[in-house]
């Protein structure tokens, strides 16, 4: 009897509760509001999450989660925690749109050690890209170096021997707009390959649901 009772009195584990960006795991999904302050790519979206990363920096961690929704591009998504937390929301952009969008003159002065870098936006922007923008930025970072982790090592330290699981060295490089409401961040990885990302920080709020994912 106490066997059977055993087996067919197991009670399902309780859902996971999910209500903050630092619980999202593999799998789950998040909407966002539909206000017309946020961009096309998350205005409205449910996004789901794609894959989570570690950035590693001498004296702290950052979380990356990669989000996808109905188009094509990735959202990047971290969290600016000081006194109050925000999210950091990110898409990449290539060269071209570099170009478009900035002086290359200008922009080369970011990784002049001498220089505090002032970027401006030189013509129109292009509407996928408009609300990503703000009309100029100061320098705020320079060759800060890290290691990118492919794993969520949330809650443990990445590993530090030197082999494969040591991660992708790079520098990161950082703008801001006067207000730090937008950012552009750029990683410079070992071989030369750059990453360059157009950040803007929102409240969690814009976040309206969370969905545990299955696993």
């Amino acid at each position: 009897m106490g066997f059977l009772k055993g087996l067919f009195g197991k009670k399902a584990p309780p859902p996971r509760q999910l209500n903050h960006p630092n619980d999202l795991q593999l799998g789950d999904m998040i909407s966002m509001d539909d206000s017309f302050a946020l961009p096309p790519q998350l205005r409205g979206q449910q996004l789901r999450v794609e894959s989570i990363n570690t950035y590693e920096f001498e004296r702290k961690q950052q979380t990356e989660w990669v989000l996808k929704g109905h188009g094509n591009s990735n959202v990047f998504l971290s969290l600016d925690e000081d006194d109050e937390t925000y999210l950091c929301l990110s898409i990449k952009i290539n060269r071209a749109q570099v170009e478009q969008l900035f002086d290359l003159d200008a922009f080369s002065d970011i990784f002049e050690e001498d220089i505090q870098a002032i970027l401006d936006l030189q013509g129109e922007a292009p509407e996928e890209l408009s609300q990503w923008l703000a009309p100029q930025y100061h320098q705020v970072n320079y060759a800060q170096f890290g290691y990118f982790h492919r794993q969520d090592y949330r809650g443990q330290r990445p590993p530090q021997d030197e082999g494969l699981n040591r991660g992708d060295a790079f520098e990161s490089y950082q703008l801001l707009d006067a207000e730090e409401d937008f950012a552009i961040d750029i990683e410079v990885y070992e071989g030369g390959e750059t990453d360059v990302l157009l950040t803007q920080y929102r409240p969690l709020s814009d976040i309206r649901e969370y969905w545990p994912g299955s696993n």
